[in-house]
């Protein structure tokens, strides 16, 4: 863990950012909500990031990407399934036992454009474990401020961060997995940014405007247990489960 301001803690330094970010995008009208606190930004200009992002080798070369369910990333899900691409998409704050969507375009009754919704895929999709999952090319997450070394923030809560640490622990992220974040130009900033040790940073960076390459991405070996709360662990049925099985072996 690395602290940057003497006398906050980490989680104090990452929600100062947080709300510095949240203000700016509102201050600026760069989001298509009228109040981002506490959210992954819906930023504007998510579609052409989408078609930035859709240009790369990272991107043309994948056949199996993991989304995470934020709206500022719905187009690259739309675009992903309409290019054939086998999505999967976490439920919503992990909480079934089967925590993602599967969205094969090939078996959707669906359009693209409502299967990569939240409420599409709740509908359409199948619910699928870890044990289900094919290896990621590319995985797609979003982010409240990322700097050019690719070290992000998300909202806070650490979905993103553990669903990274279950494939990361089953095998299904390689070194050959990218893992890049679609963001508003003014999310970026040039400072140090806070880290733990779950914490996993980003490949590539692609706003509107640019694709910023960041060097391999630092992806922790797997679920970090002493730093998972019981009552996260008990909100998420998969982590749950493990730790059931777990302590069973101890």
């Amino acid at each position: 863990m690395r602290s940057l301001v003497p006398g906050l803690n980490l989680d104090e330094q990452k929600n100062a950012i947080r709300q510095r970010i949240w203000d700016l995008l509102e201050r600026r009208e760069a989001a298509h909500d009228t109040d981002v606190h506490g959210r992954i930004p819906n930023f504007v200009g998510r579609e052409a990031a989408a078609d930035r992002l859709a240009e790369l080798d990272a991107w043309m070369s994948s056949a199996v990407v993991k989304a995470v369910p934020d709206k500022a990333q719905l187009p690259v899900r739309v675009r992903a399934l309409r290019e054939n691409k086998l999505v999967y998409m976490a439920v919503p704050r992990l909480a079934k036992q089967h925590p993602f969507y599967l969205l094969d375009p090939a078996a959707l009754s669906v359009s693209a454009e409502t299967a990569a919704t939240g409420d599409g895929a709740a509908e359409a999709a199948r619910n699928v474990g870890v044990d289900e999952l094919r290896p990621i090319d590319l995985v797609v997450c979003g982010s409240v401020a990322v700097n050019r070394a690719g070290v992000r923030l998300g909202k806070g809560a650490g979905y993103a961060d553990i669903e990274v640490a279950l494939l990361q622990e089953a095998g299904l992220i390689g070194p050959n997995t990218t893992i890049v974040t679609t963001v508003h130009q003014l999310q970026i900033v040039d400072d140090e940014l806070p880290e733990t040790e779950h914490d996993f940073s980003v490949d590539l960076i692609v706003t509107p405007e640019e694709v910023i390459a960041c060097g391999p991405a630092r992806r922790p070996a797997g679920l970090i247990w002493e730093q998972l709360t019981p009552e996260k662990i008990a909100a998420i049925p998969v982590l749950a489960a493990m730790s059931s099985a777990r302590s069973s072996k101890q």
